[in-house]
């Protein structure tokens, strides 16, 4: 936690780039992690925040969009390769309970869920991507759409929840 705070951005940055070759921009808020794998070519926006407690694997040239969330909780954040994230989207790895009335919802659980986006994937602006979510390659989720399950692999989804509407051939 106050490896978080007291890390200058550059240093985050520099550490990046000589690992993994990825490219963050100095808006972006990335801490140093060793639970962070990257391939090469990466590429993170301004004002884009990541929050990395668990896995945390991105494939070879992933861009990441302006003002994204990501989280990578204990179960796992894995995106393969040629991955485009569009701008404003959300993708998370787990979900509060909500359960009970008699607790106030942030003193309930978190349930890591391990959240998996295949190869060759576009994910259009202002989408979202909840935890336990698979995403199959070559897909396209379109702009503000919510994806809560499987989506195939050449398939085109939209709407919230999100629902196949076209396959690619």
């Amino acid at each position: 936690m106050a490896l978080r705070y007291f890390t200058p951005g550059l240093v985050a940055r520099l550490y990046y780039l000589l690992r993994f070759r990825t490219l963050i921009s100095r808006h972006a808020e990335v801490p140093i992690s060793g639970h962070a794998r990257w391939g090469r070519g990466c590429v993170i926006s301004s004002f884009t925040k990541l929050k990395i407690t668990g896995p945390c694997v991105f494939g070879d040239r992933v861009q990441i969009a302006t003002g994204c969330m990501l989280g990578a909780s204990s179960a796992g954040l894995y995106i393969g390769d040629d991955v485009l994230i569009g701008p404003n989207c959300v993708i998370m790895t787990g979900n509060y309970t909500y359960d009970r009335l008699d607790v106030p919802l942030q003193e309930q659980d978190f349930v890591p869920q391990r959240t998996v986006i295949g190869r060759n994937v576009w994910i259009g602006a202002n989408s979202c991507v909840m935890g336990g979510a698979e995403i199959g390659d070559n897909a396209i989720v379109s702009d503000g759409s919510v994806v809560t399950g499987k989506v195939p692999p050449n398939s085109v989804v939209l709407g919230n929840p999100a629902k196949v509407i076209f396959t690619r051939r």
